[in-house]
């Protein structure tokens, strides 16, 4: 069930992005995913990196400083916990070493580092498009 938090982190390597494509979703998108019951923002954000990218639960993430959000869409209502009509999105990034791989789950088939703008080309989300650009500028 997803809940009314999420959280997305932007791994950099020099003026690369990572990109990882959603095997079930068939699009393109950082690591992320929801924030379970309990856990702060970033708690969820190195969960994820962890499980998405294989990269330690104790990296070193920091804050974008950008809170998004989303309306949910009817048309996946039904994926949300009860009342959830919004979503709020908290951002995170991390410089890893020139050298460092992901190692994916089963959640994506492939991955690329991307430029800013090859990012920008194929990133799915309008959301994710605005934070990268930030990052990158930031």
């Amino acid at each position: 069930m997803r809940t009314a938090r999420e959280t997305g982190v932007f791994v950099r390597r020099g003026d690369r992005f990572l990109v990882l494509h959603r095997v079930h979703d068939r699009y393109w998108h950082i690591v992320a995913g929801v924030v379970e019951e309990g856990e702060t923002f970033a708690e969820a954000a190195a969960r994820e990196l962890y499980e998405e990218a294989g990269l330690g639960p104790n990296a070193p993430l920091r804050q974008v400083g950008m809170t998004q959000g989303y309306a949910v869409p009817e048309a996946t209502r039904h994926e949300y916990g009860p009342g959830i009509d919004r979503v709020t999105i908290e951002s995170f990034a991390i410089d890893v070493p020139p050298d460092w791989e992901p190692v994916l789950n089963e959640e994506h088939d492939e991955y690329r580092w991307c430029t800013l703008e090859e990012a920008l080309a194929i990133l799915h989300w309008p959301e994710t498009k605005e934070a990268i650009a930030a990052v990158a500028h930031g």
